[in-house]
């Protein structure tokens, strides 16, 4: 059975890795259009930063699923696509998460 988030209960985890600030949001979403909504208030909340990857899995029976990911200007599969991968091998499903990147 897959595993999701509550509603209304986000997890936010905040790190830093050489000199760079990365912040992960996750959300439960019932679809698409909830994850880049969820996507864009990421962006409003924190426009200084430079890179806000996401990635999301949307979906409760597996032949019906949708998901996608951006690197949103990191190097090409080095943000969205192992999120994804995450959320994959997790088998965690109806949920958004988007890492926001400062450089230091």
């Amino acid at each position: 059975m897959p595993n999701t988030l509550a509603p209304g209960r986000d997890v936010v985890v905040e790190t830093e890795v050489k000199h760079s600030r990365f912040l992960a949001a996750l959300r439960r979403v019932e679809s698409a259009a909830d994850a880049a909504a969820f996507t864009d208030e990421q962006r409003r909340l924190y426009p200084d930063a430079r890179h806000h990857c996401w990635a999301f899995v949307v979906g409760d029976e597996p032949a019906s699923r949708a998901e996608r990911s951006s690197d949103d200007g990191e190097p090409g599969g080095t943000a969205g696509v192992p999120m994804l991968q995450v959320l994959h091998h997790r088998d965690v499903v109806n949920v958004a998460v988007v890492v926001t990147r400062w450089f230091g």
